[in-house]
C-alpha cells in the first residue's frame, strides 16, 4: 500500500447510523462541495460592478439610508401614500356603513317593541336593543321569509277562488275548500308579522 501514492477521506457515519467506507483519492482531488460555481464572464463582470453610480462614495449614500421620518416607519413613495389614504377612507366608510345598518336595526327593534308593548317602561326597552344585532337580523330574516310565504299562499287562495268563479272548478276538492277557509286566519297572520316588523 505504500507503493500507491494518494491521500485518504475518512469514513463517516450515514444520517441512519451506517458506515462508509475509507476512500482512496488521487492527489489534487477537490470534493464536490468545495468545487466552485462555473460563472460566465457575464455574470463575473456584473458581480465585480460596483452597485452605486460612477463617482458616488458609499458615505454619501449612509445617511440617506439610515434616515427614517419621525414615525419610525420607512419613507413611503408618493403612490403608495396615495394607496395608503385610500385604505384608510375605505375602511372608515365600511365602519360608518356598519354603523349606519346598526342603528337602522335598532331603530326597528324599538319601533317594533313600541307596536307591541306600548306601556312598557323605558328601561325594559333599552336593555334588549342593546344585544347583538345579529340575532336581531336573523329574527327579522326569518320574520320576511314568513311574509313572503304567507303572501304567497294567500295569493293560491285567491287564485283558487277566482278559478270557482270563473267555473275552471266545478267541484273543489276537500283540500281546496280547506284552503279557501284559512283566508281570514293567513290574512291576521300576515297582519300581525306586518306590524311586528
Amino acid at each position: 500500500m505504500d507503493t500507491i501514492q494518494g491521500k485518504y477521506i475518512a469514513s463517516t457515519q450515514r444520517p441512519d447510523g451506517t458506515w462508509r467506507k475509507q476512500r482512496r483519492v488521487k492527489e489534487g482531488y477537490v470534493p464536490q462541495e468545495e468545487v466552485p460555481v462555473y460563472e460566465n464572464k457575464y455574470v463575473k463582470f456584473f458581480k465585480s460592478k460596483p452597485e452605486l453610480p460612477p463617482g458616488l462614495s458609499p458615505e454619501a449614500t449612509a445617511p440617506i439610508t439610515a434616515s427614517r421620518p419621525e414615525g419610525g416607519e420607512p419613507a413611503l413613495s408618493k403612490t403608495a401614500k396615495r394607496n395608503l389614504k385610500r385604505k384608510e377612507k375605505r375602511r372608515q366608510q365600511q365602519e360608518k356603513g356598519e354603523a349606519e345598518a346598526l342603528s337602522r336595526t335598532l331603530e326597528k327593534v324599538s319601533l317594533g317593541e313600541t307596536a307591541q308593548v306600548p306601556s312598557a317602561p323605558q328601561a325594559s326597552r333599552a336593555a334588549p336593543t342593546a344585544a347583538s344585532d345579529q340575532p336581531d337580523s336573523a329574527a327579522t330574516t326569518e320574520k320576511a321569509k314568513k311574509i313572503k310565504n304567507l303572501k304567497k299562499k294567500l295569493r293560491q287562495v285567491e287564485e283558487l277562488q277566482q278559478r270557482i268563479q270563473a267555473g275552471e272548478i266545478s267541484q273543489p276538492s276537500k283540500e281546496q275548500l280547506e284552503k279557501l277557509a284559512r283566508r281570514r286566519a293567513l290574512e291576521e297572520e300576515l297582519e300581525d308579522l306586518e306590524l311586528g316588523l
